[in-house]
């Protein structure tokens, strides 16, 4: 199915469209003549558009809701330079949806992931420690939507895996981080990168597109997060209660300040530097996907409004090199040394 599908990004090149796309929004309206049309809001996972049921509106836009896939045969347009589909036909889609083409997956192998987070979380020496993420690893329920969950709903690893590649490289960093910073206690740094956003496979729902569940808006992953840890906790005998709250620490206040989230700033140096590697990690991926994405010409991406800076992506322009002669400054520097005997 997704070799025949039509990709929206696709769709400036078109000029009848028909295919499958996802209901991401749809609002009702009236014309200056009184009659009813309906703004229907499209999406894949190559980007959204907008489209407009002018003709039988009221027959056709009852035919969705929200989060619906539908079949649509519409046209392809300009309204102010910005590209829509007038929509002529729509039905709900009754076959088979592939996942594959609303949302976009990791590019790395999920079980490779797999198995070099395992291979790291088992060099982890604490008998404690060790337990508690042998808690989680054998959890098969857990495992499975770990293994498929994103990592947010924007901004980074917002994909099928992301949650999982998010978590692996976060581990990578604190093995790296830990070895240069003796000070830092290995084991309980990288438990703390292990478990750090565990919430999400609760936050989120990503069936066909990713948004926020009930628990995540009311919520949120950290609290999540705090939750699920206690919960393996309780089920070891004799787990160090103290060893429980940094952990509990460690998840809270991986956000750093209270205006990204945190209801905790970091207060120990594993939970400083658990801070500043998932942001970096999460920075470094979500600034990869801007500039892969990015289409302007030249060497410079357009605005970054999150970052609020342009980023330079490719060669700069030719400069000139400075041409320097015996009278430059440079070259009537004074010596600090004299060779002369």
């Amino acid at each position: 199915m997704e070799t025949d599908h039509i990709w929206i990004r696709e769709l400036p090149e078109k000029e009848q469209v028909e295919g499958i796309y996802l209901v991401k929004k749809k609002e009702k309206g009236v014309t200056r003549k009184g009659d009813p049309f309906f703004t229907i809001k499209l999406a894949d996972r190559t980007g959204e558009i907008e489209g407009k049921i002018w003709e039988n509106a009221t027959e056709l836009g009852a035919m969705c809701v929200e989060g619906d896939v539908v079949k649509i045969r519409a046209t392809v347009s300009y309204y102010k330079d910005q590209i829509q589909l007038t929509i002529v036909e729509l039905e709900p889609w009754k076959g088979e949806v592939d996942r594959s083409i609303f949302m976009e997956s990791t590019q790395n192998d999920i079980s490779q992931m797999v198995a070099s987070l395992m291979a790291i979380i088992k060099k982890v020496e604490n008998p404690d420690l060790k337990k508690l993420c042998s808690r989680f690893l054998s959890d098969t329920e857990f495992m499975e939507r770990f293994k498929s969950a994103p990592a947010a709903k924007h901004f980074h690893h917002n994909y099928l895996g992301g949650l999982l590649e998010h978590t692996l490289s976060v581990c990578q960093l604190a093995q790296m981080v830990s070895s240069h910073y003796a000070e830092l206690d290995r084991d309980l740094l990288i438990t703390g990168a292990f478990l750090h956003d565990i919430g999400k496979i609760k936050e989120l729902s990503y069936d066909l597109h990713i948004d926020y569940t009930d628990e995540g808006r009311l919520v949120g992953h950290l609290v999540l997060g705090c939750a699920m840890l206690e919960e393996k906790v309780s089920q070891i005998r004799g787990f160090p209660a103290d060893m429980a709250l940094r952990l509990k620490h460690l998840i809270l206040s991986h956000h750093g300040e209270f205006q990204f989230g945190s209801p905790k700033r970091p207060k120990f140096k594993e939970a400083f530097a658990l801070h500043l590697i998932d942001d970096l990690d999460a920075k470094m991926n979500g600034l990869g996907r801007f500039m892969e994405k990015d289409t302007k010409e030249g060497p410079w991406t357009e605005y970054n409004r999150l970052f609020e800076r342009y980023f330079l992506k490719g060669d700069m322009e030719p400069i000139v090199d400075s041409q320097g002669t015996e009278e430059s400054p440079e070259d009537k520097q004074e010596r600090l040394f004299s060779y002369e005997q």
